[in-house]
């Protein structure tokens, strides 16, 4: 999943929000550098990257992406999930989506200091462009992922992937839907375990 739901997964917790915010930061067995919670939103983070890799629907999803992304269809998955879940919003939280990105991102420059350097530089661009608002239009998703395509120096083709998002819009929206209500009892279930280490 990418940044809009590994926040929302983390509820209202504010150490497994900056341990799950930070994970892909922080890598092998660096997490133990890190308070117990803190460390449990990183091991959840990582939890929830793998139980979504390996969820039949989510490989559904892939399957219906164009073969030229070949190992990049994950990440396109990832991306295109936020934007269902930014654009149903409503559907998950009585907050509205751009009072709670304000929140977060007021929240995590407040914490700035716990963040790795690469989660410090990466702030102010994510809320420069507002990257948790903007995922809920298609031209968001596209900037995003044209942003990542550039990244990849044009090898991924991810600035395609918008095309795919429009051809196969409802049975992606179907497949989000169904997929992220296993994943909210999944994530619920593992940051009670976690917590309980």
């Amino acid at each position: 999943m990418n940044f809009l739901a590994h926040l929302y997964l983390s509820k209202s917790n504010e150490n497994i929000l900056i341990g799950n915010f930070i994970a892909d930061a922080v890598k092998g067995k660096k997490f133990n550098n890190y308070p117990k919670e803190i460390k449990a939103g990183i091991l959840l983070h990582r939890e929830i990257d793998n139980y979504t890799d390996n969820h039949p629907i989510v490989k559904i999803s892939k399957r219906r992406l164009n073969e030229r992304y070949r190992h990049y269809n994950g990440v396109i998955i990832d991306i295109l999930y936020d934007h269902f879940l930014a654009k149903n919003w409503y559907k998950y939280s009585e907050i509205p989506l751009k009072v709670y990105a304000k929140n977060i991102y007021a929240f995590l420059k407040q914490n700035n200091h716990q963040l790795p350097l690469r989660a410090q530089n990466m702030l102010p661009h994510m809320i420069e462009y507002n990257w948790l608002v903007s995922y809920a239009s298609i031209e968001g998703i596209a900037k995003v992922l044209a942003g990542m395509n550039r990244r990849t120096k044009g090898i991924s083709k991810m600035d395609l992937a918008v095309e795919d998002l429009q051809i196969h819009y409802l049975e992606l929206e179907k497949d989000f839907t169904v997929f992220f209500e296993d994943l909210i009892d999944f994530t619920n279930k593992k940051t009670k375990f976690l917590l309980a280490q």
